[in-house]
């Protein structure tokens, strides 16, 4: 027998001994299925604040000659979950490694907002099996939001034996337990917890870049929308005090870094949990508006939470940008009642126009569904029409597919794919029309470009973006990146802008 078939061996043999392990009534304890009448009971759980976090002695050389790698699908929050997952890995004594075949550990950062990314981390978990079987030593565990879901957890169970660990989004700062436990241990290590009532200061971060940073404001949503698995996989509202996110934006500024933005699922529903003071989204953004940091965002935004005193606060400009993501997801009222988002166009079109009246000069863009179950075509024409009159810059768009979980996911699919693309196709032209139009404005204007690196397509030019998100893309010295420069834009194209760059010095009117 060679190396290769005493390894298959031992996997068969392993897989076997996992297949006889009865997990049910382990899984059982950690993990409660999604449960909208459970759920809605939220709030009865005080909200505990633990801002001592500290790595056991016990863990830290456990990374001691070892790499890790961690792949990250899905929103800027995984992106975020990531940064703190790899601070502790160093803080274990890991080294970071880009490439699956030098790492000893291996993490996918899943999402569960559609189905499509979970396809992708299953076709991930295929390639990796081969890559296990030559070193069974290597350790691959799956996280993030698909791990809160029962029916991907019973899927690797079944399927994809090979996994070492599978923790949830709760999970995080429990990491060096669950690496310990999966060196030690012959059987999977399963730790998804339901409890969500917590929030977990100080963890260390090891952030992307020293240019833009995202700062976690809140955790969770309690919207419920029905199409959304959020609510189930992220767990309930509950918010950072808010001197713990001015010292870390702070921080931040003292490291020189330009632009931060705030995270919540439903950032602007920020504070609403506070029980021992009125604090909410307005008043935190009214206090970082006075830190010296050039660019202050948030994202994502939900309409029935943007109060007349955000609108106020964001009015005053300075570093809070004129760019504002505005999930509408349809635009008709009938449509978005079955989706239980609890506004109506009509309400809606009033928010946007207290925000124009507030901010002339503000770039707004969505996200939009398309083939909702029972959406008719006049209700699509709906939606086609609300985008123009708003005057959207730019959407992220999507066609309608069912969460395991969900109320909608109960919903009669109605709405054949053919006419699900079709739609799509139809609002992705209105789309581009409309965002060439917003681009040709610039034409000849000067603008504040914050300098990221080189273009990904040409290493010659230098990219980065405006106040209100909009990708330029100029030449200019290396010495440029991670600074503000002024750029004159001499062609537009549907999504960038073709620039040059002016001397620093000259005195000039930015949009």
């Amino acid at each position: 027998m060679n190396e290769k078939q005493r390894l298959e061996s031992q996997q068969i043999t392993s897989e076997t001994a996992k297949k006889e392990k009865d997990y049910s009534q382990y899984f059982q304890a950690v993990y409660t299925p999604p449960s909208l009448k459970d759920a809605k009971k939220r709030g009865k759980e005080e909200i505990k604040y633990h801002k001592d976090f500290e790595i056991d002695e016990q863990f830290l050389n456990m990374g001691k000659g070892r790499k890790f790698y961690i792949r990250t699908y899905g929103c800027q929050m995984n992106e975020h979950d990531t940064e703190v997952m790899a601070g502790i890995f160093m803080e274990l004594g890991y080294e970071p490694t880009d490439s699956v075949d030098t790492a000893d550990v291996i993490l996918l950062n899943t999402c569960a907002i559609r189905e499509n990314a979970e396809n992708k981390v299953f076709g991930e978990l295929g390639h990796l099996k081969p890559l296990k079987l030559e070193r069974p030593d290597l350790v691959i565990g799956v996280c993030g939001c698909m791990s809160q879901e029962e029916s991907v957890v019973n899927r690797i169970l079944e399927k994809h034996q090979f996994v070492d660990m599978i923790f949830g989004t709760h999970n995080i700062h429990r990491l060096p337990q669950i690496l310990s436990e999966a060196y030690m241990s012959k059987e999977m290590v399963i730790e998804v917890w339901s409890k969500e009532g917590d929030v977990i200061e100080n963890l260390p971060k090891i952030r992307r870049g020293n240019i833009k940073a995202w700062v976690n404001i809140m955790y969770g949503c309690d919207k419920f929308c029905t199409y959304c698995i959020v609510p189930y996989t992220r767990g309930k509202e509950r918010s950072r005090r808010p001197e713990d996110i001015i010292q870390e934006v702070r921080q931040l500024a003292a490291h020189g870094y330009q632009e931060i933005t705030l995270l919540g699922q439903n950032v602007n529903a920020y504070g609403k949990d506070f029980d021992d003071m009125e604090y909410r989204l307005g008043d935190l953004m009214d206090e970082l508006r006075k830190i010296d940091i050039p660019r202050i965002r948030f994202t994502t935004s939900h309409p029935r939470d943007f109060d007349d005193h955000l609108i106020e606060v964001l009015a005053k400009k300075g570093n809070l940008v004129e760019h504002i993501h505005l999930p509408v997801q349809s635009g008709s009222s009938d449509i978005l009642k079955i989706m239980a988002r609890k506004y109506t166009r009509e309400q809606f079109l009033e928010l946007v126009r207290k925000i124009k009246i507030a901010i002339p000069d503000v770039s707004l863009s969505t996200d939009i569904i398309v083939g909702f179950p029972n959406e008719t075509d006049e209700q699509f024409e709906e939606t086609i029409s609300l985008y123009r009159e708003v005057g959207f810059e730019t959407a992220y768009t999507f066609i309608y597919s069912p969460r395991d979980g969900t109320p909608a996911a109960k919903m009669k699919d109605n709405v054949p794919m053919e006419v699900k693309k079709a739609r799509l196709q139809r609002l992705n032209d209105l789309v581009n029309e409309m965002s060439r139009e917003a681009m040709r404005k610039y034409e000849g204007q000067i603008v504040e470009v914050l300098v990221e690196g080189e273009s990904k397509n040409n290493p010659e030019v230098l990219a980065g973006y405006t106040r209100k998100n909009k990708l330029v893309n100029f030449k200019g010295p290396k010495s440029a990146i991670g600074k503000l420069v002024k750029v004159k834009i001499k062609a537009s194209k549907t999504w960038t802008l073709d620039g040059e760059m002016l001397e620093a010095q000259e005195p000039v009117e930015v949009m």
